[in-house]
């Protein structure tokens, strides 16, 4: 059984780190290397950056902020927003990403997922999914940072996902994101029930308990937080004394 990750993300926005609610009303947190340095020290599993402007805005990948993140910490970096070819992916890795999240490219042409894994393979390749909730009550996925309807529920595309290569999901409650009023565990849960793949919870954590109901009432692998990091005065220390203290199997930060 693998032990549970704990992933805090970063969100990128022309260079610096930014938070919003549901996906809207960006307000800056910061600069991302000095942030991945203190999450590094505090013994984070892992960390997720993620540009959410570079798709919709059609223009290249930050390298150089991966790259001087990589320089100064030790733990796995995922990186996403704007992949888009195989030539991304590898710039990405040789400037010192571990893995790389598509969402967008994928969506519009699933077979890269598959491209991707065959070249680089499955444990570096991760769906990133986005999901609202419609008003009849079912869920689509998102993309284009939670502006384009792309017609598919998270189900369906999670199964279409693993099965084209992808090695992990993020999942992402838009609707969730940023309020600080809990991960969806009913989509988590509809989700990390259905595929055989790791799935990474994100979306909503605003106390120490949604990272343990992650995992336990949702069945995710890992779960990701950022508000919680950013405007409380939690920490990834004590996010894993909160889940070992819960019976979780996490990582000791010497194993990290």
């Amino acid at each position: 059984m693998l032990k549970v990750r704990i992933i805090p993300s970063l969100l990128l926005r022309e260079g610096r780190c930014v938070k919003g609610v549901k996906f809207r009303d960006f307000r800056d947190t910061g600069n991302p290397v000095t942030a991945a340095k203190i999450y590094d020290a505090q013994g984070a599993d892992e960390l997720l950056f993620l540009d959410i402007t570079a798709s919709t805005e059609k223009r290249s990948i930050l390298f150089d902020i991966v790259s001087k993140t990589a320089e100064a910490c030790f733990m796995p970096l995922c990186v996403g927003g704007g992949i888009r070819s195989i030539e991304d992916i590898r710039k990405l890795l040789l400037v010192g990403a571990d893995k790389v999240s598509i969402n967008t490219a994928a969506l519009d042409r699933p077979e890269f997922i598959n491209e991707a894994a065959e070249v680089f393979g499955n444990q570096c390749i991760v769906a990133s999914i986005d999901v609202r909730k419609r008003v009849d009550g079912e869920y689509e996925v998102f993309s284009d940072c939670g502006t384009k309807a792309r017609g598919i529920g998270p189900v369906e595309w999670a199964k279409e996902a693993v099965a084209q290569g992808a090695g992990e999901i993020l999942l992402t409650s838009i609707d969730q994101e940023g309020t600080r009023k809990g991960y969806d565990l009913g989509l988590i849960r509809m989700v990390a029930d259905t595929v055989e793949v790791p799935v990474i919870a994100s979306g909503g954590v605003g106390s120490l308990q949604d990272l343990v109901d992650g995992i336990v009432r949702g069945h995710a692998s890992a779960v990701s937080a950022a508000s919680i990091f950013h405007f409380t005065d939690q920490s990834i220390i004590k996010a894993r004394t909160y889940m070992k203290e819960a019976g979780l199997d996490v990582r000791s930060m010497e194993l990290r």
